[in-house]
């Protein structure tokens, strides 16, 4: 007798939609950057960074650096102005450990990045452990500008886990950042990483509960992505893991959305490696359709 599978849709708070109800449009990230590297790069802890990090730092689609930061709103705008009719925007420091740097020269790079008016918030990507009382300081008074969101790389909770891919702290690190960051009123944003080698949903689920638990704002699910010139990249060739199906990740996406309060915004489903450099998993590639895919199943709420 053949079977049919039964697929009830999944709501959850998007961040377009939290966007729209705060400023009444759509709102564009412009992905912008600092000269800051990495402690897991520089030797302060390792030289090799983490297992699955390219050599871009995860900023493959900023700016360069190189740039001023008034050059790199210009550039960062050409290439979203066919789309952005409300002419507002969130500029996003997305590579690498953007508080790991000289607190002057932060200090110069994030007022600038806030200074326009159609800059309507900066988001900020780092490490749960490059967040000292100078820069605890300088995030509160940027927020007392404009709303200020810091994304921190939690990926795993599973022990096994973070060691493998070398991320450097331990939980309690992450637990620290996020009570620091929530006492002078700054946005946590939480990276998840699903489909690590030897995870499975339990220890998925485990790191999304965690991160809800610890009162993140906002959460970034993350396929697994391998890419050319990482150590992630040498083990998937050795053939010592498999990534997952698209149908596997959608499964997976829908268990840890249930679990996600309402009130935690969902600002990624699941991401895309820069092609030129992507190994797997190729289905990943075609943005599109696996979105569309996705949408099938697991929707945003809409907001009245």
């Amino acid at each position: 007798m053949m079977r049919f599978s039964v697929f009830f849709m999944v709501y959850y708070t998007s961040l377009n939609e939290h966007l729209r109800k705060a400023y009444g449009c759509k709102v564009y990230k412009l992905s912008l950057s600092t000269p800051c590297t990495c402690p897991n790069r520089d030797g302060k802890i390792s030289t090799g960074g983490c297992i699955f990090c390219s050599q871009g730092g995860s900023g493959e689609f900023a700016s360069k650096s190189y740039l001023s930061i008034p050059e790199q709103i210009a550039y960062a705008k050409k290439k979203v102005a066919f789309k952005n009719k409300s002419g507002k925007y969130i500029a996003y420091f997305s590579n690498f450990t953007n508080t790991y740097g000289d607190i002057n020269v932060l200090k110069k790079l994030f007022y600038e990045a806030i200074a326009p008016e159609e800059v309507v918030a900066i988001s900020i990507a780092t490490r749960p452990d490059c967040l000292g009382d100078d820069v605890l300081k300088l995030l509160s008074d940027l927020n007392a500008v404009k709303p200020v969101w810091c994304e921190l790389g939690l990926q795993t909770t599973k022990n096994e886990s973070v060691k493998y891919i070398r991320r450097g702290y331990e939980n309690e690190v992450y637990d620290t950042a996020v009570r620091n960051l929530k006492a002078i009123g700054v946005e946590v944003i939480t990276h998840v990483i699903l489909g690590l080698p030897g995870e499975n949903l339990s220890d998925m689920l485990n790191t999304v509960k965690h991160a809800c638990n610890m009162g993140t704002n906002g959460i970034k699910l993350q396929l697994l992505h391998v890419l050319k010139g990482t150590d992630l990249a040498r083990d998937f060739e050795k053939g010592k893991f498999k990534t997952l199906e698209l149908e596997e990740y959608i499964s997976i996406l829908e268990e840890c959305v249930k679990i996600i309060p309402p009130d935690v915004v969902i600002h990624r489903l699941t991401g895309d490696g820069a092609k030129s450099i992507l190994i797997a998993p190729l289905w990943s590639a075609d943005k599109k359709y696996v979105l569309s895919k996705i949408r099938e199943r697991i929707a945003p709420r809409k907001f009245e």
